[in-house]
């Protein structure tokens, strides 16, 4: 990986290196042998580079000042077993989406009018996946990401607790049938995911320009279509499946 991050300048310092041409001819070939590439005398300097290259590591902080609406979490260490004590491959670990807040931006700028961040400090967020930035803080895995990309407030364990912010959604998502029109069971891996489900609790709605909340067009009790593929999903801690969306997520309500 070090060579195929030389500059012309860096690679021009060791003598006897061949030009980054060369490399790019060798690059893609299956049957590079790097002693043909390297004359012996160069051999030396490109293993005490590599070694160079491989003992920079990341900076590390000790404090860090969100700007803006963005939001500094600590967030959750990741299972490295399962329930029986059985020590999961870092490919089956599953990655948290859960939080605590550890510091908050000065807010949002709308119009003349800068709104504070909605979320407090110390409290346990849930937020969307594959959003944020990483940063390590005082050896602890930490997350800066906006505060429209937290889901909500969790006030308890239980996820049915979760306080949904701005436009998101809380849905119970209903049972997947158990078996065919023909009576016929259906293993867990065949059951159809289901797009229906029973709101539990939203949000307060977005602000407009002005800093007004637009209320959202359902509640609580509602029986929801969403669209198949939206959305977080979340476990229970009774197993039961929770879906939470954007309110521009669900397709009808259902009588």
């Amino acid at each position: 990986m070090a060579a195929t991050q030389l500059t012309s300048a860096s690679a021009l310092t060791i003598k006897g290196l061949p030009s980054l041409e060369t490399l790019q001819f060798f690059k893609g070939s299956p049957h590079l042998n790097i002693c043909r590439v390297f004359p012996i005398s160069a051999r030396r300097s490109f293993r005490s580079l590599i070694t160079s290259a491989a003992s920079v590591s990341a900076a590390k902080y000790t404090s860090i000042k969100p700007l803006g609406d963005r939001v500094l979490i600590k967030t959750k260490t990741v299972e490295e077993k399962t329930s029986s004590g059985i020590f999961l491959p870092s490919s089956a670990q599953k990655k948290q989406q859960a939080g605590e807040v550890i510091s908050v931006g000065a807010g949002k700028r709308v119009g003349d009018e800068r709104l504070p961040v909605n979320v407090e400090i110390g409290k346990e967020v849930i937020y969307s996946k594959y959003v944020g930035t990483e940063v390590e803080v005082d050896g602890s895995s930490h997350l800066i990401l906006k505060e429209d990309d937290i889901i909500g407030i969790l006030e308890s364990e239980d996820i049915k607790d979760l306080k949904p912010l701005n436009d998101r959604i809380l849905i119970k998502v209903a049972e997947a049938e158990g078996k065919t029109a023909g009576g016929l069971l259906l293993s867990e891996s065949a059951k159809e995911r289901p797009s229906i489900g029973t709101i539990i609790a939203t949000g307060p709605g977005l602000l407009d320009e002005e800093g007004n909340r637009t209320p959202l067009p359902v509640s609580p009790g509602n029986t929801v279509m969403y669209s198949k593929y939206a959305g977080n999903d979340l476990k229970g801690t009774d197993g039961s499946d929770y879906i939470a969306l954007r309110v521009s997520d669900l397709m009808a309500v259902l009588s």
